[in-house]
């Protein structure tokens, strides 16, 4: 179940993390667009909050400074993120 629980968190961090990507898209074009950067706000915000739950809970996404870890250092632990089966 607890494998469950994390990918759903990491699927989950997928999506919105592609939300605030083509949001960041379109506003490199629509830059006078405030909706759309209220949008990409909202969406970085929900982001960041989802990357701490999870680092929180399973450990850190990303390395080199990005991301805090707990003692023991926990970087070396797997499944890295990008090694989930789905």
């Amino acid at each position: 179940m607890m494998m469950d629980d994390r990918l759903a968190l990491l699927r989950q961090i997928q999506e919105v993390e592609f939300a605030a990507v083509e949001l960041n898209l379109y506003l490199d074009t629509h830059m006078e667009d405030q909706r759309a950067l209220m949008e990409y706000n909202q969406i970085h915000k929900q982001l960041m909050m989802l990357k701490q739950q999870y680092e929180m809970l399973y450990g850190p996404l990303t390395n080199f400074g990005f991301s805090p870890s707990q003692y023991p250092w926990k970087w070396i632990e797997g499944p890295w993120p990008w090694e989930q089966v789905y």
